[in-house]
């Protein structure tokens, strides 16, 4: 909730700040992609000046992203590692906490065939 109260003023600014830029900077620019013949360009283009600077704002944050994501591709590969040996580790005390109540009931199960309970009841309320 605090992360929106304190986003929202900033993007609120920002939006006014890219209006006001938009309506300052609405006259058409050429930009030439003809290094040779400036003068009588083969490819160009004529946009707003905004549109080039809100191109070069958009472009800017995708190549951000994609190095930031890049970046950190490690630290996303040690993550998935180190989820996958826990799983692994959490299966494995599964299994031995399954054998372990598998063999504790089989020897309740003997030590009453055998009547050993009451011994063994006897023992842990004098323990106790």
């Amino acid at each position: 909730m605090l992360r929106r109260i304190i986003w929202f003023p900033i993007a609120l600014v920002s939006a006014i700040l890219l209006v006001t830029l938009a309506v300052a900077n609405r006259e058409p620019v050429r930009l030439v992609l003809d290094p040779f013949r400036p003068e009588a360009p083969v490819l160009s283009i004529q946009l707003p000046f905004y549109a080039y600077l809100l191109g070069a704002l958009t472009l800017g944050v995708i190549l951000g992203g994609v190095a930031t994501w890049m970046t950190q591709g490690r630290w996303r590969r040690t993550a998935r590692v180190k989820s996958q040996d826990a799983m692994r580790w959490q299966a494995e005390a599964d299994r031995l906490s399954r054998e372990r109540d598998a063999t504790v009931g089989a020897t309740r199960q003997l030590g009453i065939a055998n009547g050993t309970s009451s011994l063994t009841t006897k023992s842990l309320r004098r323990a106790s």
